[in-house]
């Protein structure tokens, strides 16, 4: 039986899980370690490549989502956020892409399925993580040549149903559009999620996570929040909100915005602080949630995690304390912004 995310959203404030790459790191794999016994004649360096250990080093994977299940997550992630064949052509190994969205969204699917069996009345759900790629639509990368473009919008519409298609194969629950700073990216994305729901007859929810880069409040092509909220607020959504970029209290002002103008679901994953001076996170599990608590005062969201430097212990802090709150109300779907 399909479970009801919809369902469970009216029920109780939704946990996300936090940073796989943070996890990650803790295992200090080496070159070999992340090019396995397929790779190990690979021409070029892999090592950095996360995605890639879906496929080398599928156990760590498993262990990491099987951690934030166990800390309270509802939903994990699948370690997918960089398997377009857009930015894996940094290494080289686009004929990938397929695989490695199908293999991390099985992964995922396996760790929710077992959760979801021990304790029936919480169910898991995989959200299938489509990152915004390393390049940008709207904006030129070259100050000589404002006119020019690394990639077109076609371009990411074919590299984003790819990845959908194969995260739907693998069994995610939901797809999730994040950590964006080009809205004409997300809007590839999701123009590609349309197509594949149409051609499939298939109605996954979609959420999506838009990152504002700095204290200005707008995200990196220049929108606000308000101004982003209503360029995509003509898909169907399950949910909106903000990831990565800043600490849970800087992220604070920018969900009050989105969340007093839809009624969608909303989501927050916001870093562990800001990173120090070595690009570190020192936001204690305890601190980060003691900023979130405004969130849950204030009624702001639907779906709280973490994003850059939480942990299983981060999760924790957040889903007790979340634990004790009402559900934000929301509706499915609405065609404009209030």
């Amino acid at each position: 039986m399909k479970k009801d995310i919809y369902k469970a959203l009216q029920n109780r404030i939704l946990i996300l899980d936090g940073a796989m790459g943070t996890m990650l790191q803790r295992y200090n794999f080496s070159e070999e370690d992340f090019r396995g016994h397929r790779f190990k004649d690979f021409h070029k360096s892999v090592k950095g490549n996360n995605d890639l250990l879906s496929l080398t080093q599928p156990q760590a994977i498993a262990e990491v989502h099987s951690k934030y299940f166990e800390a309270g997550a509802d939903i994990v992630e699948t370690n997918t956020f960089s398997s377009t064949t857009v930015a894996m052509a940094d290494y080289e190994m686009e004929d990938l892409v397929y695989e490695l969205n199908f293999e991390s969204a099985e992964i995922a699917k396996k760790a929710a399925d077992k959760f979801t069996e021990l304790e029936p009345h919480k169910p898991r759900f995989v959200a299938g993580a489509m990152g915004p790629t390393n390049k940008t639509a709207s904006m030129s990368p070259d100050v000589n040549d404002p006119g020019f473009r690394a990639i077109s919008f076609e371009q990411l519409r074919i590299a984003y149903k790819l990845q959908a298609e194969a995260l739907l194969d693998g069994g995610v629950d939901l797809l999730l559009v994040e950590t964006i700073f080009d809205t004409l990216n997300a809007k590839a994305a999701l123009f590609a999620i349309e197509e594949v729901k149409e051609e499939r007859n298939c109605d996954v929810p979609v959420m999506v996570s838009g990152t504002i880069t700095d204290a200005s409040g707008r995200t990196l092509s220049g929108q606000t929040a308000e101004a982003f909220l209503i360029s995509i607020s003509h898909i169907p959504l399950l949910s909106v909100g903000f990831n990565c970029a800043l600490g849970a209290k800087q992220l604070t002002p920018h969900l009050e915005v989105v969340s007093n103008r839809t009624k969608l679901a909303v989501s927050a994953y916001p870093n562990a602080g800001l990173p120090n001076a070595f690009g570190e996170y020192d936001e204690s599990p305890e601190n980060m949630a003691d900023q979130i608590k405004e969130y849950l005062d204030k009624k702001l969201i639907n779906i709280i995690g973490g994003c850059c430097g939480t942990t299983p212990a981060h999760i924790k802090a957040i889903a007790d304390l979340a634990s004790q709150y009402d559900p934000r109300p929301f509706v499915k779907f609405e065609i404009s912004v209030v």
